[in-house]
């Protein structure tokens, strides 16, 4: 189907249902796994672009002008514009938060989706199709995929040693063949018991999906005494 020079009430009810059906398939993914914009705003931001782009066609001015001169009109701006609003929206939802970012994956989400409603309101209904397709096989398959990819990991390891100044035990050597990088951030001195506290910042590779291995820990033994141990997460989709 392409854009017809005047739309029957068929065509822009079926241009609204698809575009409706579209956003919930991909505004359930979104929703299932809580995300800040979730089924409501997906839909509405699908169904905004569908009635503005629907809108543009019936308004459509022909005066003077063939088929084939759709690229010289205004309402090839139109896109732009709902695009462009929409990237206001998507920048609401990223949060940065020190090392922390989230939202990203959403807000793509929602720029996407504002596309599937422009082709969709402009009766592109096989491509709109095509699209949401795609859009929820990245959302889900994709996932399964990333998560599971190997990615740099970053911790912070608090340990006590009974060494009361430097020179304290090779870390770096104790840790060789664990995978696991170590680099000293700083120490301090507890009076009672009389120990030196050391604050490392640990990296090392392994998928998202798995649970950091502690068995390095008992490498440290008697070397080192571990106070505490966090993983620090720096990104979030």
């Amino acid at each position: 189907m392409e854009m017809h020079l005047h739309p029957t009430a068929l065509d822009v009810g079926l241009r609204l249902v698809l575009t409706l059906a579209a956003c919930i398939l991909v505004g359930l993914n979104r929703e299932s796994a809580s995300h800040s914009a979730g089924l409501r705003t997906t839909v509405l931001v699908g169904l905004a672009a569908c009635i503005a782009m629907t809108q543009s066609n019936i308004l459509l001015g022909l005066t003077g002008k063939t088929q084939d001169m759709f690229t010289t009109m205004d309402v090839m701006r139109l896109p732009l514009g709902i695009l462009t609003g929409v990237g206001f929206i998507g920048g609401g939802v990223i949060l940065k938060r020190a090392n922390l970012v989230s939202g990203v994956t959403t807000a793509a989400t929602i720029w996407a989706v504002s596309v599937i409603g422009i082709c969709f309101g402009g009766g592109q209904l096989v491509l709109g199709c095509a699209g949401t397709a795609l859009i929820v096989l990245t959302l889900t398959v994709l996932r399964r995929i990333d998560v599971r990819i190997p990615r740099d990991q970053r911790g912070q390891l608090v340990v006590a040693s009974a060494a009361e100044g430097p020179p304290f035990p090779d870390m770096v050597e104790l840790l060789r063949g664990s995978g696991v990088h170590a680099r000293l951030l700083g120490f301090s001195h507890v009076a009672q018991p009389k120990r030196t506290l050391l604050t490392f910042d640990l990296r090392w590779r392994q998928p998202e999906i798995e649970e950091p291995s502690l068995d390095f820990l008992k490498n440290l033994q008697p070397a080192y005494e571990v106070r505490s141990f966090e993983v620090i997460k720096e990104a979030m989709h």
